[in-house]
């Protein structure tokens, strides 16, 4: 019987693959509104997760400086522009997609997410990149025991643990902060964001005696709503560490 470990759903979703946002977006510049939409649209330009794209009308007049520029984009040819919102400028930061993209695209703009400085669904805030309707995040509680050992050494012994299953990732274990053995971990000053799951509030290294491993676990204190059930749980890679779930021991999933 394959593990559960390398046993996960695959991203199904082509490139080039155009759906409508159910959701008001708004994506805003030093605390200006640069688009306010109710008719984005999502792309897919690789397959883990889409950008949003946003009818040109929808912006905020004069926020486009066409840069006289084609260049292929995941779902097609795109004009590459800049962003201008008062007196911030944001160069090569927008593509208007054009002949030989996907017709429903035509028309709208596609914006490179660091180059806002903040976007909202509807009143909610939305970081790294827009969620896959697609995916799912589950946090599962589960009996099963795990234990995690790195060069030999355990770094945490737990009797129960709360599975998280992701979409396209491995099953992660996150286990009671009890049973992690914290005097083998240093508190590293990482800090990561999930669209889906919020920011963690902690990562751990491990210097062991073999090599030194960087950010090999993590925590989120405070996830979003739908992953409540890891807050305050820690987690380790599965593809740095050794996992034994009930006993047996895991293969380590290829890097995500």
């Amino acid at each position: 019987m394959a593990d559960e470990s390398v046993l996960y759903p695959s991203l199904i979703v082509p490139v080039g693959h155009v759906e409508p946002v159910p959701r008001r977006i708004r994506g805003l510049i030093g605390g200006r509104v640069v688009f306010d939409t109710r008719r984005a649209l999502y792309v897919w330009e690789w397959p883990p997760y889409p950008q949003f794209s946003i009818p040109v009308e929808d912006m905020v007049e004069g926020a486009l400086t066409d840069e006289d520029h084609v260049e292929p984009r995941g779902a097609g040819p795109a004009r590459r522009h800049t962003l201008r919102v008062g007196s911030e400028v944001r160069e090569g930061a927008a593509w208007v997609w054009g002949e030989g993209a996907p017709e429903r695209l035509l028309g709208t703009v596609r914006f490179a997410w660091e180059a806002l400085d903040s976007w909202f669904e509807e009143d909610e805030p939305v970081f790294v990149h827009p969620r896959s309707p697609y995916s799912r995040v589950d946090a599962l509680r589960s009996s099963s025991s795990v234990r995690v050992e790195l060069d030999g050494i355990v770094l945490a012994d737990a009797p129960s643990c709360v599975k998280l299953f992701e979409t396209g990732l491995p099953t992660r274990y996150y286990l009671d902060r009890m049973h992690v053995h914290w005097p083998r971990l240093r508190r590293s000053g990482t800090v990561t964001r999930c669209p889906y799951k919020g920011t963690t509030s902690g990562y751990w290294s491990f210097d062991g005696d073999v090599a030194p491993h960087k950010d090999i676990a993590w925590a989120y204190d405070f996830p979003a709503v739908h992953a409540n059930g890891i807050a305050g749980m820690v987690a380790f890679y599965n593809e740095h560490v050794d996992l034994y779930v009930d006993g047996a021991p895991l293969p380590r999933p290829t890097d995500s």
